[in-house]
């Protein structure tokens, strides 16, 4: 085996909210602080306190320093982008993807919420995204699969029984949502322009219209129970050995 050819690791870290607690504030910056105290929402207070504690936490860990030597820059592609077209940008509040730097320099993380559950994503010096999406009933499900789903992934869902396509419907934006936090460019990168298999089929990307698409993608859902649906991309042509540490695990790390 090449060393090209050769597995690469991600790990996925899955934490419940009840794990948040007070105690977590110490890991967080000014910055992150700041933001905390802004949520309205002691859900919303939650899901952020323990994204941004356990991606310290499990960053030390990996670059053998303590917690508060691990430090973050927010990038922005689309932003980058406007910035090198000259095109105006609506917001200079820093945003985007966080990216690892000082002790943790070489990392790459991705952070995902929703409902009751978070999601961490870690690789080694290739680009990762992670998403979790709770399956819920929307009173216009079409009008929004319209606006999310590609004409290909539209002909597959609308062809499904009624009963599925709640479920799909949130498969396919795990996976694109995926894609698109590992690229940079989130959800302004465009959803529709993204097309990935059906959430029956084995998860692949299939194409990416315009600019800012991977040149190689591995792509695979995560289990979270039936109410959930999740994905992990990796952006690589190699294999991907996928390590994923179950809430008890997580619980134990936070608890310190």
């Amino acid at each position: 085996m090449t060393l090209s050819s050769a597995p690469l690791e991600s790990t996925v870290w899955w934490a419940h909210t009840s794990a948040a607690s007070e105690r977590l504030l110490r890991l967080l910056d000014s910055g992150e602080l700041a933001r905390q105290s802004r949520f309205r929402l002691q859900a919303d207070r939650d899901r952020h306190l323990l994204g941004r504690s356990l991606a310290r936490l499990v960053l030390a860990e990996r670059a053998g320093c303590a917690p508060e030597k691990v430090t973050f820059e927010l990038r922005c592609l689309s932003c980058e982008d406007k910035s090198r077209t000259g095109a105006e940008r609506g917001d200079d509040a820093p945003h985007g993807k966080p990216v690892p730097t000082g002790a943790a320099q070489g990392w790459e993380i991705s952070v995902s919420h929703s409902g009751e559950w978070v999601a961490l994503a870690l690789a080694r010096e290739v680009a990762v995204g992670v998403d979790v999406e709770r399956v819920s009933e929307t009173r216009d499900l079409a009008g929004l699969a319209g606006y999310t789903l590609s004409d290909a992934e539209q002909q597959v869902w609308s062809a499904l029984p009624a009963e599925g396509r709640v479920g799909a419907f949130f498969g396919y934006w795990a996976r694109k949502e995926a894609l698109l936090k590992a690229t940079g460019l989130g959800l302004s990168g465009g959803l529709r322009r993204v097309t990935v298999s059906p959430p029956h089929a084995q998860a692949r990307l299939l194409s990416w219209e315009g600019g800012g698409g991977p040149g190689a993608a591995w792509l695979s859902d995560l289990d979270r129970g039936s109410e959930y649906r999740s994905a992990l991309a990796v952006l690589t042509d190699r294999p991907v050995q996928l390590a994923v540490h179950p809430p008890e695990h997580t619980a134990d790390l936070l608890r310190g």
